[in-house]
């Protein structure tokens, strides 16, 4: 166990014992990186706040139930994604419900992505719907199968393809809208 990690798991064990400092150290060490999940999954910064306050409530209520053989900051953002979606969840259950159409996953994500700075990604992946937020978060950026995403989401592969393929459609769009602005405001 490398220093870092092990001061990670000394922080575990205090957080087991419920010391205040340990839970107090583990947030602020934590906070930086479980903000950047939550913005992710979340439509703005609010939200992200509440998802991430939430999930480290439940890290503290749970933390007898995390696997030391593990690293940390897999279970961590395992728990921020899973309340994140959870979320959702309630927000769409308010929403009247929309049929979603199947369509083929043909495009791939465009280049324009990579040269993308992380907070303007994050800002256009806010303006897409939830389902298609969820979709393209957990396929693109945390890397599961389409088959994952349909258990943890409860749809069918089929929809989670078609989810993604509208919110990659969605993001190009944003894209274009984007730097046709910026365009524009110096080319004149």
């Amino acid at each position: 166990m490398n220093p870092p990690e092990k001061h990670i798991q000394e922080l575990v064990d205090g957080c087991r014992k419920k010391n205040v400092q340990s839970q107090e150290q583990l947030y602020k060490h934590f906070y930086a990186y479980a903000l950047s999940v939550c913005m992710r999954y979340t439509a703005n910064y609010d939200e992200a706040m509440e998802v991430l306050n939430d999930g480290f409530m439940r890290i503290f209520k749970k933390i007898k139930l995390y696997n030391s053989a593990y690293p940390f900051k897999s279970w961590l953002r395992r728990i921020m994604i899973n309340i994140a979606l959870n979320n959702q969840k309630k927000y769409l259950k308010h929403k009247q419900g929309q049929e979603i159409e199947q369509a083929s996953d043909k495009h791939a994500v465009d280049d324009t992505y990579s040269q993308l700075q992380y907070k303007e990604l994050v800002a256009l992946i806010q303006l897409l719907s939830p389902g298609y937020r969820a979709v393209f978060n957990l396929y693109v950026i945390d890397g599961y199968t389409h088959e994952e995403i349909a258990e943890m989401l409860k749809i069918s592969v089929g929809t989670s393809k078609s989810n993604l393929s509208k919110a990659r459609a969605n993001l190009r769009k944003l894209l274009r809208e984007n730097y046709k602005d910026e365009y524009t405001r110096y080319a004149r």
